[in-house]
């Protein structure tokens, strides 16, 4: 059924759209009129750990051969064009190309223009382009503009519905949920539920275009997620400081440890152990790079973290990416750092997943931390131009627990066995 100018597999995650999507691309690749052919994700890495690596395996190296860094692979003996849609100059990649097909992976976090772009360079005869997404806004451009026009679509229902309106492209759309996957076991399927809550649970399980809306960390309950510093357990591992870096705006870190959880639960559990706060507005004074290195060691080098034992040292102290400067002061002064995994969308699903699990925990000397967290919202009015954003305003201290858990996600994930939770 896959026959159209435009092919699209949406729906939930694990539901079978990258396998479906990848084997009418094979077959395309080998019947393809001459003509250049283009791979596109989010990025290269992203294109090539989500569809080459399947590729290679189905079909073997001998078939399927790519080079990384040489935006190319030949499939087929048959050479074809890689790129990333990491950003609106992406479209600039693909400029003068004359397609007779393309593969598009992640279409939803693309920009619209690299798209477009693509669609433009569709001009050979029996051209077409496929693909996948998961579901995003309904007011997303993919949904409006391409999903919603299409002339034949196969429901979740099993059902074939065909559109003849002169609205009507030419165009086919396969809806997928878990329940199409006939090789996931019920176990599996359990986990992976309990994996996403609140819109990614909506998006990503029941495969609904839905709106980011309300309180970002719906679950968020105060007598169930703050712990009594007094109470907290022996910290086994300080693996991470997350750091939003403010000259103007507040500066704010998070240090965060792994512990056992509290009494009556089993397992592990990471702890905001407490945090360091510099608001230069509330105090008029600006600090520099130099003062806020050296008040942040004096922080960690004070800090009570068991009975007799002065002094926290995580590490890594994740900072974010736009401090540039301030990373470079902290190596100068001898601190570890990273770059903070900077996606919003992922990281929020990663904390807001661990808190519905109660595998994190807040001390109640995170004052400020505690304030932001019931009022961190989605931006309704960005919300309804397509875009998954969060307000910022009062979200300093949101941000350096985002970088705090999700980039050393790799260090405590094996540490909390987190057999209900998938990567």
């Amino acid at each position: 059924m896959a026959t159209s100018q435009g092919n699209l597999w949406e729906g939930s995650v694990r539901a079978g759209k990258t396998v479906a999507s990848v084997l009418r691309w094979l077959k395309f690749i080998r019947q393809a009129p001459p003509g250049d052919l283009l791979m596109i994700g989010k990025t290269e890495r992203t294109l090539k750990r989500n569809i080459i690596d399947l590729m290679v395996k189905w079909c073997g190296p001998s078939v399927v051969k790519y080079t990384v860094g040489a935006g190319e692979l030949k499939v087929f003996d048959r050479l074809i064009y890689v790129a990333g849609a990491n950003d609106e100059r992406a479209a600039e990649k693909i400029q003068g190309m004359t397609l007779v097909g393309f593969y598009g992976d992640e279409l939803s976090t693309w920009p619209e223009s690299m798209f477009n772009m693509a669609r433009s360079r569709l001009s050979l005869a029996n051209a077409a382009w496929f693909g996948t997404t998961n579901p995003a806004s309904p007011s997303h451009w993919l949904k409006g503009q391409w999903i919603d026009r299409a002339n034949r679509s196969l429901t979740r229902a099993g059902q074939l519905r065909e559109r003849y309106d002169c609205d009507a492209i030419d165009m086919s759309v396969f809806s997928f949920t878990l329940n199409d996957n006939p090789h996931l076991s019920p176990a599996f399927v359990s986990s992976i539920k309990r994996e996403y809550v609140g819109m990614f649970y909506r998006r990503f399980i029941l495969g609904e275009w839905c709106l980011a809306e309300g309180a970002v960390y719906d679950m968020w309950d105060d007598k169930r997620h703050v712990i009594e510093h007094s109470r907290l357990p022996r910290i086994s591992r300080f693996l991470s400081c997350g750091i939003d870096y403010g000259t103007r705006n507040p500066f704010h870190a998070v240090l965060l440890g792994v512990g056992p959880r509290p009494a009556g639960a089993s397992g592990m559990a990471l702890y905001a152990f407490d945090e360091y706060r510099y608001d230069s507005r509330a105090r008029r004074k600006q600090l520099t790079a130099v003062e806020y290195s050296a008040a942040y060691r004096a922080w960690l080098g004070a800090l009570g973290v068991a009975p007799g034992v002065v002094g926290a040292t995580p590490e890594y102290t994740c900072v974010d990416p736009s401090a540039v400067g301030f990373r470079a002061q902290l190596h100068q002064d001898g601190v570890m750092t990273a770059a903070a995994d900077n996606r919003v969308s992922s990281g929020i699903m990663t904390v807001g997943s661990l808190l519905a699990r109660d595998r994190l925990l807040v001390s109640d000397r995170c004052k400020g931390l505690i304030a932001e967290i019931p009022g961190y919202s989605w931006d309704d009015r960005a919300a309804k131009l397509g875009r998954d954003e969060v307000i910022k305003a009062n979200d300093h201290g949101c941000d350096a627990l985002r970088y705090g858990t999700k980039t050393p996600e790799m260090l405590w994930r094996p540490m909390l066995d987190l057999t209900d939770m998938t990567t």
